[in-house]
């Protein structure tokens, strides 16, 4: 599903015209990723949790030349479903 879609699919749910949909889509998104980079979880009872989780730096190799690479620390987003989810799903 396209971003498109889904703001077609939110507007018919929620008896709102596409504008408002997209509106209220896209400060969703926002709030959510705001939440992320300051580092807080965003819990959505029933759906999942979106969190931030931080990687260590490590060493890797190149698969080319098979040389050692030092790939840096970071930190990676991550969503764990909510058991209603998969229960839905499944």
């Amino acid at each position: 599903m396209k971003k498109v879609e889904l703001v077609d699919a939110v507007a018919e749910k929620a008896g709102l015209t596409k504008a408002d949909a997209t509106r209220a889509l896209d400060a969703t998104l926002e709030v959510i990723k705001d939440a992320l980079v300051q580092g807080d979880k965003v819990p959505l009872v029933g759906f999942g949790t979106f969190s931030v989780s931080k990687r260590a730096a490590r060493e890797g190799r190149n698969p080319r030349t098979g040389e050692t690479v030092q790939i840096a620390a970071r930190n990676s987003v991550s969503f764990k479903a909510g058991s209603a989810l998969k229960d839905a799903v499944n």
